[in-house]
């Protein structure tokens, strides 16, 4: 809870979330947070150099930007006496830089911070089998010529073929599966259908075109590549979708009963977001008006096998140590990393036995009303960039809470390796 100086979102913005076509994207990381970091400070009343930390979530950061928190300080102009640098909690890490600075500036150890969250998920590498790996090293051993032609003649086709960085990185060192499969088992503990995945991933589309349509998307912010195109829409959002055809799609991880298909899963996608953090002082000084208030954030832990459960073990103790009850929430925001996860942790909190065993609940917590939860789309329709997902349902989230008109809203999610984050906000 916190009991410390209060801390405000003034401002935050996004570009549009590109999706990945199987190459890499015009878009590195640190682009991709200088691009929307542009527009979001040159319409602040101070200068780059105010901020006393600049903190950027990222997962799979470019060989050639290592510390991309700091890279993208420095080419956002933030001057070379404001630190920067870089914080990954797998899909949370961009949460997670909000926290931290949340956290500071709650401490009183600063007024200003930056936090964001940047990937491209396009970028992520190929890489070298550790058989190939042992053959170049025993390769560039060999001294003698007979050496090396020893060496030369275990030389095998195979080892060109690479071994696939993103998909080594979704799949968990510890319980052996992936987090397709680990969305499998929730689906299975829960009895969610194969249809009941498909309309929620449908509807994840219609919304996200309801609100491009609308206007409704305020923080995102064109970019402009290299090469002069302009980037403003979000490219994996498929308005035509229909529960008919993504049901003929095949499961990609349980062949052939499995409930998890690409069409109800969250995309792979490139983006970045950030958010502006701000004391009572730096309002004061800079005559800034916060959108809202941070009034707590929980970080949780389970079963990596149930990782999808982390917004439910995250969300719950927040609002217990506030007094508040599921209907005193006027908007959610739950990262949608896969349809069948989502409408898990929706039932785990309508399910009795869990609430008491898990939870520690006399009562059920209750369903959360799916017209006020993610009522724009989320990771389904729009992608899941996994650095940048936790800042982008903050910052928005602010928006849908000043549309609906409500005081209270959640951004949660669940995290790779079993874990959740929650974040209370108050409009303000």
């Amino acid at each position: 809870m916190s009991r410390g100086r209060p801390v405000y979102i003034v401002d935050g913005a996004r570009t549009p979330f590109l999706k990945a076509e199987g190459r890499p994207g015009p878009f590195t990381p640190v682009d991709l947070a200088v691009q929307a970091g542009r527009a979001l400070l040159v319409r602040q009343p101070f200068a780059p150099d105010a901020f006393d930390d600049v903190i950027l979530g990222c997962v799979n950061a470019h060989p050639d930007e290592v510390n991309p928190g700091r890279v993208a300080a420095l080419r956002l102009g933030c001057g070379d006496m404001t630190p920067g640098w870089t914080v990954q909690r797998n899909c949370a890490s961009g949460m997670q830089s909000i926290d931290t600075g949340y956290r500071y500036i709650e401490a009183g150890l600063a007024d200003l911070v930056l936090a964001g969250g940047a990937e491209a998920l396009s970028h992520a590498p190929l890489l070298y089998s550790n058989r190939a790996v042992n053959w170049y090293a025993d390769m560039f051993a060999a001294r003698s010529l007979s050496a090396k032609l020893k060496v030369l003649a275990r030389w095998r086709p195979s080892m060109l073929t690479p071994s696939i960085g993103l998909v080594r990185g979704l799949t968990d060192p510890v319980v052996k599966l992936n987090m397709g499969q680990t969305a499998e088992v929730l689906a299975h503990r829960f009895d969610v259908s194969r249809e009941e995945a498909d309309i929620y991933a449908v509807e994840s589309h219609h919304r996200l075109a309801r609100a491009h349509k609308e206007g409704w998307l305020a923080e995102k912010e064109p970019m402009i590549g290299r090469d002069g195109t302009v980037h403003d829409t979000d490219t994996g959002m498929r308005p035509e979708n229909s529960v008919q055809a993504v049901a003929r799609l095949k499961p990609a991880f349980e062949r052939p009963d499995g409930k998890v298909t690409a069409g109800n899963s969250s995309q792979i996608t490139d983006g970045a977001s950030w958010v502006i953090l701000a004391s009572e002082d730096a309002v004061a000084r800079h005559g800034l008006a916060p959108m809202a208030r941070i009034v707590d954030s929980h970080w949780a832990a389970c079963d990596p096998t149930v990782m999808g459960l982390g917004p439910v073990l995250a969300v719950t103790p927040i609002l217990g140590r506030h007094g508040l009850t599921r209907a005193d929430i006027g908007a959610w925001e739950i990262n949608e990393a896969f349809a069948a996860q989502v409408l898990a942790c929706l039932r785990a909190w309508d399910d009795p036995d869990f609430c008491r065993d898990i939870l520690g609940l006399d009562a059920p917590f209750g369903e959360v009303d799916q017209d006020i939860l993610n009522v724009d789309g989320g990771a389904i329709s729009l992608g899941h960039p996994v650095g940048t997902s936790g800042n982008r349902i903050v910052i928005h989230l602010v928006h849908v809470m000043k549309r609906l008109n409500t005081k209270l809203g959640v951004a949660t999610e669940c995290i790779g390796g079993g874990q959740g984050g929650a974040m209370l906000l108050e409009a303000v």
